[in-house]
């Protein structure tokens, strides 16, 4: 009731803006302005009509999508909206007296709330399918000349629903993998959002990306239901269940708490995968104990760990892991990524939110996604591919 109760004052307030600031003074920007408000209008209160009259499951990919969309449109109009009439009815408080309004307050006004229009707009059809690929090098001190020179590919953070009537997209990215020739390929969770349903026939796409020596997974603590609204206990049992055996017709093996050897020529490496469950700042991380048995004499030891904060908090300086791939921090979908400049207010939650992290002869592997969380954009945080090679040190 709340957000239909803002949905209407902002629509009302932004006519009344519209009016007041352009009636008598040009006919045509009036009219004009009205009528792309207006269509802005109407797909703000479809996609709310639509997701108050869903009757369906909660977790159906396409209500997910909408949810999504209709947050988008919340971020790119309505907040513009209530941004634009502080402004204005600011201006109108000061020339009260002479019944008019402050022109420029409302103009500062009108831009800043285009800017952020055109931000969203751009971030949400282009942004966040600018899949970019990340190739770094990882030194490892001693390593065994057989995985000198082996490629690994890391994805992570689908978020399934975000590719929503863009399977063929999600397509090319597995194509893009395969014509990196990897050798081994990771996802390290956060496959869905919410449920299970989401999975849909993702499978099928997922299917398509390979490895010379395998595909391994774990699960992020999304792929828990943690989320999901109507869950009960039952539910998420019965959730894990059906997303172990998703992800591995989706061609991974999904490793939760446990580990496995993978012989590469004549060297041994020893992956191990932890599960991720709860949410911020009450993430539960799984047994690393117990996924760490019986690879104690491999050549070079892995993890995957859905949340760079295990790395911080029991890996590093704690376990003997070579290397830690991680997701999780999306680059909380907006910063700065460029060659000189890397940030993202990520990094207050996570202080390795993205990239290579090396301390001592220990190395972290952050990936920021592929999919999109909440908001349906990336504003200058481009969704991730990572090859790394690695290399004796």
């Amino acid at each position: 009731m709340s957000l239909f109760l803002i949905l209407v004052i902002t629509e009302v307030l932004t006519l009344v803006v519209i009016r007041q600031h352009f009636y008598d003074k040009s006919w045509m920007k009036f009219y004009f302005t009205t009528i792309i408000n207006a269509l802005i209008s109407l797909w703000l209160w479809i996609l709310w009509l639509e997701i108050i009259t869903h009757n369906g499951f909660f977790d159906e990919p396409g209500h997910i999508w909408l949810k999504m969309c209709f947050t988008g449109m919340l971020s790119a109009v309505v907040i513009p909206r209530i941004i634009l009439s502080a402004f204005h009815f600011t201006g109108r408080f000061l020339k009260r007296k002479q019944g008019d309004h402050n022109r420029l307050l409302t103009n500062i006004g009108i831009t800043v709330s285009l800017i952020i229009l055109v931000v969203v707009a751009v971030s949400t059809l282009k942004g966040r399918f600018n899949f970019k690929t990340e190739e770094l090098t990882v030194r490892i001190k001693g390593l065994h000349r057989d995985l000198d020179g082996i490629r690994i590919v890391h994805i992570s953070d689908i978020h399934l629903p975000s590719f929503h009537h863009h399977q063929d997209l999600l397509m090319n990215v597995m194509e893009r993998i395969n014509s990196y020739d990897p050798d081994i390929l990771f996802n390290t969770g956060d496959f869905i959002t919410y449920g299970w349903r989401e999975f849909g026939h993702s499978d099928t796409v997922l299917n398509h990306a390979k490895s010379r020596y395998g595909n391994f997974a774990i699960m992020g603590n999304h792929d828990f239901g943690t989320y999901h609204p109507d869950f009960t206990e039952a539910d998420k049992n019965n959730n894990i269940l059906l997303m172990n055996k998703f992800i591995s017709s989706s061609g991974f093996k999904v490793l939760n708490d446990e580990s496995l050897m993978l012989k590469i020529g004549d060297a041994w490496i020893g992956l191990a995968g932890v599960t991720t469950k709860g949410s911020f700042p009450d993430i539960i991380h799984g047994n690393l104990a117990k996924a760490s048995l019986g690879i104690d004499s491999a050549d070079l030891k892995i993890l995957l760990s859905h949340d760079p904060n295990h790395w911080d908090k029991s890996v590093r300086g704690l376990e003997d892991f070579d290397i830690t791939f991680s997701g999780h921090t999306h680059g909380m979908q907006i910063g700065i990524m460029t060659k000189k400049v890397k940030w993202s207010p990520a990094k207050y939650f996570y202080p390795y939110w993205n990239g290579l992290y090396t301390e001592q002869d220990q190395h972290l592997v952050v990936n920021r996604g592929l999919g999109v969380l909440g908001m349906p954009f990336r504003i200058w945080m481009p969704p991730e591919i990572t090859l790394i090679t690695l290399e004796a040190g």
